[in-house]
């Protein structure tokens, strides 16, 4: 039963991306000339991602806490990450922001193409020189006024640890002298286990944390800055694990 209701599931998350992505189309064509931080067609994405998780039979997905309507345009926004149903569930913030992600997403079909058009940003894990073109496309978001999200582990934890944060985020953050604003999610490991098709019943959150300024840091407090960012994010994601526990009956309810 899991198979059937898991396939049935991302012909669903296709059809939704489909739909989006004819929208989204329509929109760039009409507001391309004024809108030069794409963000009507990067809200219409994230919107995408909104309605996909919505109508996931497996998830529940939301936002927990107080949640600003928006946030400082220079802010480097950083997230721990559990599990690709990760932006699905940051899509429920109410504001835009461009991403960071794997070269990869951006060649497939429909969902690809709806990055480029909302104005993510590709970059090739391990490569220094796409990540330095990376970092300078999220520097000039920055500058245009516009956030921009990375996931400063680099890839999805295998276990409840988090990974090591890697520098780029934050050596952006320092040389933009942007806030740093952490986020957590907690439950989405459930959702879409690492290296599986197969969906499950998830209660999955997101919450928001305190901006850190940078103002004044240099490279020298990097260190310092990951750590600032790393304390939060665990203080903000043991709050969030009480309420994101799925009991074995709620599993078992999907599955049969």
């Amino acid at each position: 039963m899991n198979a059937l209701l898991s396939i049935w599931t991302w012909l669903e998350i296709a059809l939704v991306a489909l739909v989006g992505f004819c929208i989204q189309v329509v929109l760039v064509f009409f507001t391309w000339p004024f809108d030069r931080r794409r963000h009507i067609p990067g809200r219409t994405f994230r919107r995408v991602g909104w309605m996909a998780a919505k109508l996931t039979p497996y998830w529940r997905f939301g936002v927990h806490g107080d949640v600003p309507r928006s946030v400082a345009p220079n802010t480097v926004v950083v997230s721990n990450h559990e599990s690709n149903a990760d932006p699905f569930l940051i899509s429920h913030l109410p504001w835009e922001m461009k991403w960071l992600g794997k070269a990869s997403l951006f060649k497939i079909p429909v969902v690809g193409w709806m990055m480029w058009f909302a104005g993510d940003v590709p970059v090739n894990r391990g490569d220094r020189d796409s990540a330095t073109g990376a970092m300078g496309k999220c520097k000039k978001w920055l500058a245009k006024g516009m956030p921009v999200m990375i996931f400063p582990e680099g890839t999805r934890s295998k276990t409840d640890e988090l990974l090591p944060f890697k520098d780029g985020a934050f050596r952006l953050a320092i040389e933009a002298q942007a806030d740093v604003l952490p986020l957590a999610v907690s439950g989405t490991r459930r959702a879409l286990p690492k290296h599986s098709w197969r969906f499950n019943t998830s209660r999955g959150l997101v919450t928001v944390g305190t901006p850190i300024s940078t103002r004044g840091m240099t490279v020298a407090d990097l260190e310092r800055l990951k750590d600032m960012a790393r304390a939060q994010i665990e203080s903000l994601r043991a709050s969030l694990a009480p309420l994101t526990r799925v009991e074995p009956s709620e599993a078992r309810s999907v599955a049969s």
